[in-house]
């Protein structure tokens, strides 16, 4: 695979290497040295090999490791990588493999009720396949008991507009003692949709996995396809890249503040996030005829070029409004009252369980792609990585705070910086991946987004595509920080994590 060493592992060895790892680490976690994702592909001869993808620090190329399970099983690792406890019970939901020693081997993509055998891609995805019987069932959660115990299930249909998801509570009175998300209600198979698709195509189908977005994704994958095949995008396009990727962190983060706004009923602060919002969006529109950003990027540039003229003009016109705005919500003290000291996130727990993007350097992990391992051209801008000791919901929103403003300023360079040329090139500028394989990363609004591509023989469709998604990450972090908090600050915790039910769900 592209920009990784690879080390084929047997099961026998996979648990001395994960020792070794937790002992390279030492005691205190730095930003960066663990895992990033787990994942099943099938290989050419009908077996499973399951790939796990391992950040070794910036600037170093990303370790994978490649294990074909023993008889369908292998050790899990959830015990010593806690992170990778989502990605074995996908896989054991998915591809029906099992997983020894998982600390917790209940269903998670899959309901409790659904048919485990077959297993859906163990054999391929096929569109066509009859729906599944299915004879729902409570969910499995550890006993929670005592006399004045009350269990709150709410979902999976909410109020307003938000996502299906459902929430367990187990609480008294005000105080909450366990807490289970239970998410997947509407899982797409997305990943199983990109085999058999062209590269143009697998483009589109990107930027639907997770439509806020959309740009990231988009390109996430495109830079896994270029490093399988060899490509490199023309320096203009990735300058572009550059220039709509924070466009898409800007209104993303405008949105986010607006609707903490509201959870802390600051209802003028929730109405000016909004419309900055729709703003920034309508400048996109401006620019590339979406306000999503769709229809741009794809493998090996853009599909067509973009006319920055007027574009530094139209963020000038909001840049004042959008510093006044936030000036204005660090100076209201009933809006930070609500935020300080909610939702705490621990740094070991934020390294340990996965945390990724404003949620992790909101708990003083500092680790960024866009500097760490940089990729369209984001090595010739400058700018600062925002990081908060504090782990609460405040310190989530100074971090966007800062990024927000961290955004404008790249756009204006990277303006300054983007000449006149060809936006898509389709020639073979470094040496293929003999596998046809190849990894992608973006830096999304969210976090940490990786895309691994596995290209068919011929190399003109795709075999696999996986999706790290950075909300994925966070859902699994975010009961940590709601477990010893109480109901009255639950809406606001959860807001201030900014997370994405599609992306997840896939």
């Amino acid at each position: 695979m592209r920009h990784c060493d690879t080390a084929r592992l047997s099961p026998a060895e996979l648990l001395t290497a994960a020792d070794s790892l937790l002992t390279e680490l030492g005691d205190a976690p730095s930003a960066h040295g663990r895992m990033q994702m787990a994942y099943a592909c099938g290989c050419a001869d009908g077996d499973i090999e399951v790939i796990y993808v391992l950040s070794q620090g910036a600037n170093q190329p990303y370790k994978v490791w490649r294990v074909r399970p023993d008889g369908n099983t292998l050790p899990s690792l959830a015990n010593k990588l806690p992170l990778l406890g989502w990605y074995e019970r996908e896989m054991m939901d998915l591809y029906g493999l099992h997983f020894e020693g998982h600390p917790e081997p209940n269903p998670l993509v899959l309901h409790e009720g659904e048919p485990r055998d077959p297993a859906p891609l163990a054999s391929g995805f096929d569109p066509a396949a009859p729906a599944r019987d299915y004879s729902p069932l409570p969910p499995i959660v550890p006993q929670v008991l005592g006399p004045d115990i009350q269990r709150l299930p709410f979902g999976p249909v909410r109020a307003d507009i938000v996502e299906s998801a459902q929430f367990l509570f187990f609480y008294i009175g005000e105080g909450i003692l366990h807490y289970h998300p239970r998410l997947f209600y509407k899982h797409r198979a997305m990943e199983a949709r990109f085999q058999g698709q062209p590269f143009a195509a697998g483009a589109v189908l990107a930027e639907r996995v997770s439509g806020i977005d959309s740009a990231a994704h988009a390109l996430a994958y495109a830079q896994a396809v270029e490093g399988a095949m060899g490509w490199r995008a023309p320096p203009r396009a990735r300058y572009l890249r550059v220039i709509l990727a924070e466009l898409e962190r800007l209104y993303n983060h405008l949105h986010y503040l607006g609707h903490l706004s509201k959870t802390t009923t600051l209802k003028v602060g929730e109405a000016e996030g909004h419309l900055l919002e729709e703003r920034v969006k309508q400048i996109n529109a401006r620019l590339t005829g979406s306000r999503f950003l769709r229809g741009l990027i794809t493998p090996g540039g853009l599909r067509r070029d973009v006319d920055l003229s007027g574009l530094d003009k139209a963020l000038d016109a909001i840049n004042d409004e959008i510093e006044r705005y936030l000036q204005h919500l660090e100076n209201t003290r009933s809006h930070l009252d609500r935020l300080m000291t909610t939702g705490r996130l621990a740094r070991q727990v934020a390294f340990d369980q996965g945390a990724c993007g404003p949620i992790e350097r909101a708990s003083d992990l500092d680790r960024d792609l866009r500097r760490d391992h940089p990729y369209a051209h984001y090595e010739k801008v400058r700018f600062s990585v925002p990081v908060q000791p504090g782990g609460d919901a405040h310190a989530r929103s100074l971090v966007r705070m800062e990024e927000i403003r961290e955004s404008l300023a790249i756009i204006r360079q990277t303006i300054g910086r983007t000449k006149p040329g060809e936006v898509l090139r389709l020639d073979v500028m470094e040496d293929a991946d003999p596998q046809g394989e190849g990894l992608g990363w973006v830096e999304a609004a969210r976090g940490g987004l990786l895309y691994a591509v596995h290209l068919s023989e011929d190399r003109t469709r795709l075999q696999r595509v996986k999706i790290k998604e950075p909300s994925f990450s966070n859902w699994r972090v975010f009961p940590f920080t709601v477990e010893d908090s109480n109901m009255m600050d639950y809406a606001i915790n959860e807001a201030s994590f900014g997370l994405s039910i599609a992306g997840a769900d896939r």
